[in-house]
C-alpha cells in the first residue's frame, strides 16, 4: 500500500504551485479531486506544446487525479465543496488572498465543518501583511525571494531560471507543511491552514544572504557560473566548445584537481590550502582550469577527471537526459500510454521510497471527467447530476486524448 493511500484531497489550484503540491500526494497514494472551472478547466491544460489540443505536461502535473468541474460562482457548487471538505483531509489552493472568501468558502468555516481539515494555501505573498492582495506569479517571487539577483554574468541583465522554479519551491513547502499537520494531527485530532508564499519558499533557499548582509554589509552579487565564496567551482570552455563544470572547492579535492591539472605548484601552496585562502586568488585558480581545460574535448576533461575523483559534469540538454545511463538505471523516466495510444515519456515519481514507493496510477483527466461519479458519491442522482450540468453548475466533457 502507498504511504498516502488513505488520504482525501481536494484541489482548487491552478497552473503550477498548488497543482504540484496535490500531483506530489497523489504520486503517493492519495486520492486527489481536482476542481476546475467549466469548459476550459485549468490554464496549464493549453501551456506550451500541445499534443491533440492539450499540453503533454498536463500529463505530469494532473496525473493521479479526478476532475470534478464546477462553477465555483454558484451557490449550488459551493455547497457540492462543503459537503466534500466535511470528509476530506486536506484542502490545496493557490488562489490570490480573499477569493475563497469571496465563495464563501473562508478556512475558518470550513475547519468548523470538518476540525480535522488541513488547509493548503499557496499564495504570492501570503495571506497577510500589505503585499497580500498584490497578484503573485513564480518569477515575481523569485526576484523578490533574492534568487533573480544572482542568477546573471557580472555587469548583466540578470535571468530567469529556466524552470518556474518559484513555483515548484513554494509546492515542496506545501507538501512538507502538510505532511508535518498531519503528523501533529495524529496527536491532537486537530487541522490547521498552511500559509506558503512563493517569495518566502524562494527566500528560504537563500544559504547564507541574509546572515552575510546582517555581519558585513555584504550584499551578494550575480557570479555567473561561479559560486561566490567557494573556489574553485565553476564552468570551463573545452576545445570543442562545450563546458565542463568543476567543484573543486573541498580540501583534498583541490589538492588533487592542481595535481591532474600539472599545477603541484598551486596544489602545494600552504595559502591555498582552505577555501578563504582560494577565495582571495580565485581568478589565478579560474585561469589555470580554464587554460587546462582548453586542450581537450569535454568528454576527454570529465574522463581524467573522474580518474582522481573530482566533481564534475557537463551542462545536460533534455536529449543529453533522455539517453544518459544513470537516468535509464535510476528509472527516472516513465513511459505511458495516452488515449489516443502514443508513447509519451514522463518524469517518474520522486522521491524514492523502499518499501512504500510511489506510482503513476491514472493518466491526468480530461476536464470534468469524473464529475458524475463524485457527485454521486457524495449522494446525488443522477437526475440532481444531470439538472447541474443542464444549468452550467457541473460539466463533464470526455475527448480521445
Amino acid at each position: 500500500m502507498e504511504p498516502l493511500a488513505k488520504l482525501k484531497v481536494i484541489e482548487m489550484g491552478q497552473l503550477i504551485a498548488g497543482p504540484f503540491a496535490a500531483k506530489t500526494l497523489g504520486d503517493f497514494g492519495a486520492d486527489v479531486i481536482k476542481i476546475e472551472s467549466p469548459k476550459v478547466g485549468d490554464a496549464l491544460r493549453k501551456w506550451r506544446l500541445l499534443k491533440e489540443g492539450t499540453s503533454v505536461w498536463w500529463q505530469v502535473q494532473s496525473r493521479n487525479k479526478r476532475s470534478l468541474s464546477l462553477d465555483l460562482k454558484q451557490a449550488e457548487a459551493q455547497e457540492i465543496v462543503r459537503t466534500l471538505i466535511k470528509e476530506a483531509d486536506v484542502l490545496i489552493e493557490n488562489f490570490r488572498p480573499g477569493t475563497l472568501e469571496g465563495w464563501g468558502l473562508d478556512p475558518e468555516k470550513l475547519l468548523e465543518l470538518n476540525p480535522k481539515l488541513i488547509v493548503l494555501r499557496i499564495s504570492g505573498y501570503g495571506q497577510t501583511g500589505p503585499y497580500r492582495d498584490k497578484p503573485g506569479f513564480g518569477v515575481v517571487a523569485e526576484a523578490m525571494g533574492g534568487l533573480r539577483h544572482l542568477t546573471a554574468e557580472p555587469g548583466r541583465v540578470p535571468v530567469r531560471v529556466g524552470v518556474s522554479i518559484g513555483d515548484t519551491l513554494a509546492s515542496l513547502h506545501g507538501v512538507i507543511g502538510i505532511l508535518l499537520a498531519l503528523q501533529e494531527r495524529h496527536q491532537s485530532g486537530k487541522g490547521q491552514v498552511i500559509d506558503v508564499a512563493l517569495y518566502e519558499a524562494v527566500f528560504n533557499c537563500m544559504e547564507s544572504l541574509i546572515p552575510e548582509y546582517s555581519a558585513f554589509g555584504e550584499v551578494r552579487q550575480a557570479g555567473g557560473s561561479a559560486l561566490p565564496g567557494i573556489a574553485p567551482s565553476n564552468a570551463y570552455l573545452c576545445a570543442d566548445g562545450g563546458y565542463v563544470l568543476v567543484a573543486g572547492n573541498g580540501d583534498s579535492i583541490f589538492k588533487r584537481l592542481m595535481n591532474l591539472i600539472g599545477r603541484a605548484d598551486l596544489a602545494n601552496d600552504l595559502a591555498l590550502e582552505n577555501n578563504d585562502g582560494r577565495v582571495a586568488r580565485v581568478a589565478e585558480l579560474d585561469q589555470a582550469i580554464g587554460v587546462w581545460a582548453q586542450t581537450m574535448t569535454t568528454d576527454q576533461a570529465l574522463q581524467l577527471l573522474d580518474t582522481v575523483a573530482v566533481p564534475a559534469g557537463k551542462i545536460y540538454t533534455v536529449a543529453d537526459i533522455a539517453s544518459d545511463p544513470h537516468y535509464k538505471a535510476r528509472g527516472n523516466i516513465e513511459h505511458i500510454q495516452m488515449r489516443d495510444g502514443a508513447k509519451l515519456d514522463v518524469p517518474s515519481v520522486l522521491p524514492k521510497l523502499s518499501r512504500t514507493p510511489g506510482s503513476i496510477k491514472t493518466l491526468a483527466p480530461d476536464i470534468g471527467e469524473n464529475t458524475d461519479e463524485i457527485l454521486q458519491s457524495i449522494g446525488l442522482t443522477e437526475a440532481q447530476v444531470a439538472s447541474l450540468k443542464e444549468r452550467g453548475i457541473a460539466f463533464t466533457k470526455k475527448s480521445s486524448t
